[in-house]
């Protein structure tokens, strides 16, 4: 029988599929951009990301076993689904239109449908809406961080 944690997880895996839509000249335009002088954990974004991934996918895993099958919790796997689109097309999406602006919309967006996910959740589980404090704390940071870069690179707004 197939358990509910590795749909959950298969399903963000294959979400996260569609971050490799990026071509060469994509990560050549955002290799040559400059930023800014504080940013100097660039190489660790990605583990960061990792783990913020799992953590929501460990949320999305308490909250269906629950209550699994009901139609409020199919609705909260759909919100969480949503979540994981808007982050996963922050890169390809802002990488193919080459606008920091577009990355930087996205990446508020990401925000604000992950805070109502953590309002949606506490009522159903404290530790589902915990794990998803990571995505709260970093999100900011690199949707400010895409917002500066715009000021350093306005040809790339």
């Amino acid at each position: 029988m197939i358990k509910s944690w590795m749909v959950i997880g298969g399903v963000a895996f294959l979400v996260a599929l569609a971050s490799s839509l990026i071509t060469p000249s994509d990560r050549q335009w955002f290799r040559h951009l400059q930023r800014p002088r504080w940013l100097t954990f660039e190489a660790a974004i990605p583990l960061i990301w990792t783990v913020i991934f799992i953590c929501g996918a460990w949320s999305a895993y308490i909250i269906w076993e629950h209550n699994p099958g009901t139609g409020i919790t199919w609705l909260m796997m759909g919100f969480y689904l949503l979540l994981e689109i808007f982050t996963i097309a922050y890169t390809p999406v802002m990488f193919r239109l080459r606008s920091l602006k577009v990355g930087t919309i996205i990446g508020g967006t990401g925000f604000i449908i992950c805070l109502l996910v953590t309002f949606a959740v506490v009522p159903i589980s404290i530790w589902a809406a915990l794990l998803l404090i990571p995505y709260l704390l970093w999100s900011p940071i690199g949707t400010y961080t895409t917002w500066e870069m715009i000021r350093l690179n306005p040809q790339d707004a």
